[in-house]
């Protein structure tokens, strides 16, 4: 969960992305780095294999402003997506404040997206979390595909805690800082309790 650093004025915290495999979590890691000012941002380490799937994680520190004196801090992971490096995702989901899911639109890959958001429960509720007080946004990536599915099925698939979900097309940054605010603001909403 988030640390706070009294002596330094600084408050971290961590985001995860989360979804099945080639969903766009890197993508959207990717477009946020190249996007941001120099100053507020730290290097980002990404772990690919020789075919740019995700091995074991990215990781981007993310300067946000202020609040109250304190510096912000938001660390953004994803994880990897194929179902293999479960022990990864479970490891990675340690200390988060905040999970964005990322849904493939795809046809083809909804059973992906619905497997992927059962293991992400499973895995939270292995570390004493809840996924249904966690701060979740939901974004449906790759809208601009042929073969989607309907955003309203999507809802009735994922949002059955009725948030506000995003839609994108993240190699293009659509939808991709909009999900950032969103899940940035609910994270410090609910530390301000």
């Amino acid at each position: 969960m988030s640390f706070i650093n009294y002596s330094t004025k600084e408050l971290n915290c961590k985001i995860v992305y989360y979804g099945p495999g080639l969903c766009g979590k890197t993508t959207n890691l990717q477009y946020i780095y190249n996007k941001t000012d120099e100053k507020n941002k730290g290097k980002m380490i990404s772990l690919a294999t020789e075919t740019e799937r995700t091995l074991f994680f990215d990781f981007m520190p993310l300067k946000l402003g202020e609040i109250k004196g304190f510096k912000v801090r938001f660390h953004l992971y994803t994880v990897p997506g194929q179902v293999f490096y479960n022990a990864s995702r479970k490891l990675i989901l340690k200390g988060a404040d905040g999970v964005v899911f990322v849904a493939d639109s795809q046809v083809d890959r909804m059973d992906a997206n619905m497997d992927s958001f059962e293991n992400l429960r499973d895995n939270l509720q292995e570390h004493g979390y809840n996924l249904d007080k966690m701060p979740l946004a939901l974004q449906y990536n790759k809208r601009d595909l042929a073969d989607i599915v309907p955003v309203n099925e999507l809802e009735k698939a994922l949002n059955y805690r009725n948030i506000k979900s995003y839609e994108a097309i993240a190699i293009q940054g659509k939808g991709v800082f909009d999900t950032l605010k969103g899940i940035a603001k609910d994270v410090i909403k609910k530390i301000k309790g």
